[in-house]
């Protein structure tokens, strides 16, 4: 793909970080934005990285970050920033922690692709905006209700920005358990996590990971398919054959790699 200008929201994450080197050294033209300092940070600006402070929390942050980036036309837009917290049983974690979760990864970030959308680059193949998915889509993700509840509301957001904006592809991607500092969260909570806790250990234990190259790479993979294939849809990193060719028979069915009921026409069928 050409030089194009990519925009990470939340460039300071891990995976943030990883996907703004590997643009950086390709040739790219990255933006993103940081809440605090760092050495990864201060790597990411050498390479040429242009970066913006901007707390999700803060409105004022969020509208001034959005007034120094009006003149950038972008290609492609990722919106990777996520907390775990608040953790712990619904009845009893604090209420205006667990509204701030829902702010962090999911009202907030789609306050600032509303504000970008007016700036996209018009090309051939469709300027992109990435969302990144976690767990909970097919089970109850005890004690993570507020970070699970943000992530499935991201994946129907992706199906219904799909339907209705068509010069725009949308698409979440789950990572799966990469290496990353928000499972720090969990280790810090070891008696609100549950089973969760042991689980996440042993993980870094055994460096039980996705490797993050993967996951750069199946990113690079939904920046260049088009929008038939990959729009509106939910992949995981891990599970899905993203770097198989057949996968372009998906696009015939409408409902593959959706949010969908299960089991419910067991009656219509007898």
């Amino acid at each position: 793909m050409s030089r194009s200008n990519r925009i990470i929201i939340s460039i300071s994450s891990d995976i943030g970080y990883d996907l703004a080197k590997k643009w950086l050294l390709d040739g790219h033209n990255v933006y993103g934005t940081y809440r605090t300092n760092s050495k990864k940070l201060l790597e990411l600006k050498k390479l040429g990285a242009k970066v913006f402070k901007c707390d999700l929390l803060k409105e004022v942050s969020i509208k001034t970050f959005l007034k120094n980036i009006k003149k950038i036309k972008w290609d492609v837009l990722v919106l990777s920033a996520g907390t775990q917290e608040p953790i712990g049983s619904f009845n009893k974690i604090n209420f205006l922690e667990w509204e701030k979760s829902i702010l962090v990864n999911f009202i907030n970030q789609l306050k600032i692709m509303h504000g970008l959308i007016p700036q996209k680059r018009d090309s051939k193949i469709k300027p992109i905006v990435i969302f990144f998915a976690g767990g909970g889509t097919n089970n109850a993700t005890l004690n993570y209700s507020a970070y699970t509840i943000s992530k499935i509301a991201s994946i129907k957001m992706c199906e219904l920005l799909d339907a209705e904006i068509k010069n725009i592809r949308f698409t979440i991607l789950g990572p799966g358990w990469v290496k990353t500092k928000i499972h720090k969260q969990t280790l810090k909570a070891k008696i609100q996590s549950g089973k969760n806790y042991y689980r996440t250990l042993n993980n870094f234990k055994n460096e039980n990971f996705y490797p993050m190259e993967k996951v750069i790479e199946c990113c690079d993979w939904l920046i260049v398919s088009k929008r038939s294939l990959i729009s509106g849809r939910n992949f995981s990193a891990v599970n899905d054959p993203w770097e198989n060719k057949k996968i372009i028979k998906i696009n015939k069915d409408y409902n593959n790699f959706k949010l969908r009921r299960f089991g419910n026409d067991i009656f219509q069928k007898r």
